[in-house]
């Protein structure tokens, strides 16, 4: 065992938020006592699922000390919800919430020292989270995205308007066929195979593909479609909006040089009116992030670092 460094266990547990049980995967270290160690909630990336990234970087915290909460989001995963897949911004930032509920009834974690830790869509997501609940003393971001906006404008930001206009059309007419006892309208989130996503979307597409579709990232649970619903509920959705309402709690966002998602966490990073973070990691780009130990290692310490300082005791 490396020096400041925890053996760690997993424990399932499960929570209520709104109604429905959210599943979840607890990180402890070994040893830990009672009440005395911060702790933190972590959110999937859109389409994900706990055992993903979320659970990657919620171990790594429980070694460094920190307990670690990984759930799936309402609707997804093991969590309870219909229809399956659903991608529900109000639901989302709600999840969070709960998490956060969840940990201040764990004997281990201090409830006065609770950070957050959002990656790709919960990045937008942990943010409207923070700007609502004072629970939350400090917020990191990892690839952090405003889903809304990549459905809206693309990934790059650059997506023809029209494209939405029609996503809209298709949303309103799933919602008529579901009316008309046709049953829940859906939509496949990837083509069949990495080099498709790589036509479609360019390396960020091929990227896409190649982690939650191949043995890179897979896992039988993870959302591979999307109902057509949550397109007119991210149509209302700014991820960005509440952000400063985060006041004073401090901010650290981690973004890959290559990312093209980039201009959203520097987006928000601006908008944020306390004390903050940018960490630019060179040569990665967004879902490297998710995976990749030559990156995941230097953002985990970026945010251990982070939250030792903003959750001290």
């Amino acid at each position: 065992m490396r020096k400041g460094y925890f053996a760690m266990h997993k424990i399932d547990v499960n929570f209520d938020s709104q109604g429905l049980r959210i599943a979840g995967n607890l990180y402890l270290p070994e040893g830990a006592g009672i009440g005395n160690l911060p702790a933190v909630v972590v959110g999937h990336p859109g389409s994900g699922v706990k055992e993903q990234a979320a659970g990657l970087y919620a171990g790594k915290l429980a070694e460094r000390g920190y307990v670690a909460l990984a759930f799936d989001a309402a609707y997804q995963g093991e969590s309870e919800g219909l229809p399956r897949g659903l991608e529900d911004p109000a639901h989302r930032i709600e999840d969070l919430k709960a998490a956060v509920s969840y940990l201040t009834t764990r004997p281990e974690a201090d409830a006065e020292r609770i950070g957050a830790l959002g990656i790709c869509a919960s990045g937008g997501y942990v943010l409207n989270a923070t700007a609502g609940d004072h629970r939350i003393k400090a917020v990191a971001t990892v690839s952090g995205v405003d889903i809304a906006r990549q459905f809206r404008f693309g990934a790059d930001g650059d997506q023809d308007p029209a494209v939405f206009q029609g996503m809209l059309d298709a949303a309103a007419a799933a919602r008529t066929a579901e009316a008309r006892g046709e049953g829940s309208q859906s939509f496949p989130l990837f083509p069949a195979t990495p080099e498709q996503g790589r036509e479609l979307g360019g390396e960020h597409g091929f990227e896409g593909v190649e982690y939650y579709c191949t043995p890179r990232g897979e896992h039988p649970r993870s959302t591979k479609a999307l109902p057509w619903q949550s397109i007119d509920r991210l149509a209302l959705f700014d991820a960005w909006a509440a952000v400063p309402l985060i006041g004073d709690r401090p901010l650290l966002s981690v973004i890959g040089r290559r990312a093209v998602t980039a201009w959203m966490g520097v987006e928000a990073f601006q908008r944020h009116t306390g004390p903050k973070r940018l960490v630019w990691l060179e040569g990665a780009s967004h879902v490297d992030l998710y995976d990749k130990p030559e990156y995941v290692d230097p953002a985990v310490a970026e945010i251990d670092a982070f939250l030792k300082s903003s959750l001290a005791a």
